[in-house]
């Protein structure tokens, strides 16, 4: 095991050498662990519950057909992440390009089941008007951090909100450590000077 990058395990070794031999039930052990990571991630980005699908898929075919060149330097779902951020990027050019006219809803739900975003937060212990107060505060806290420019939005959500480190989130956005943390100071300090009133 000489040699061997100290930040991949054994486990995702085993599987990326056998989807490197095309093996099928490999394919799909993949899927099945990273699906709802990457759907997730793509949702915060997007807010869009088709387009984080088709992100979802695009980042599937993208990583499976790009497998070989993958050499262990990051984690594999580091790896993942690139791909599904720079998917994500792409399809905001294109959606840009037509000035498609995106809303956020809070309610939609995540994934294959029936639990929204805000849901998903939600203590079951609080008082109505508790919960009320957190949701609006959510709903908020949500709809400005879309609003945030793309490169801060990133850095804010893989540090934030899906927990990658700053070496982590680095090697996602393919960018320094230095950059990563000025993005994520700057964004939380537009969120933080939106939410004032919060």
């Amino acid at each position: 095991m000489a040699g061997m990058p100290i930040t991949v395990q054994n486990a995702s070794l085993g599987l990326v050498e056998r989807l490197k031999s095309g093996d099928a039930d490999a394919f799909d052990q993949f899927v099945t662990r990273f699906a709802s990571d990457v759907f997730a991630l793509a949702f915060r980005l997007t807010h869009d519950r088709e387009d984080a699908n088709d992100i979802v898929q695009e980042t599937f075919l993208s990583a499976v057909n790009g497998i070989a060149g993958f050499r262990g330097d990051a984690e594999l779902k580091t790896w993942l992440f690139r791909i599904a951020i720079n998917h994500a990027r792409n399809r905001f050019r294109w959606w840009k390009r037509r000035r498609r006219d995106r809303t956020i809803s809070l309610d939609d739900v995540i994934g294959d089941g029936n639990i929204t975003e805000l849901d998903r937060i939600a203590d079951e212990h609080r008082d109505p008007e508790t919960e009320i107060l957190i949701r609006e505060r959510q709903a908020a806290i949500f709809r400005e951090l879309a609003n945030l420019p793309h490169s801060f939005r990133e850095a804010v959500i893989l540090c934030d909100v899906e927990g990658f480190s700053y070496e982590e989130i680095a090697g996602i956005l393919d960018i320094g450590i230095g950059t990563v943390k000025s993005r994520i100071a700057r964004g939380r300090g537009a969120l933080r000077e939106r939410l004032k009133d919060f």
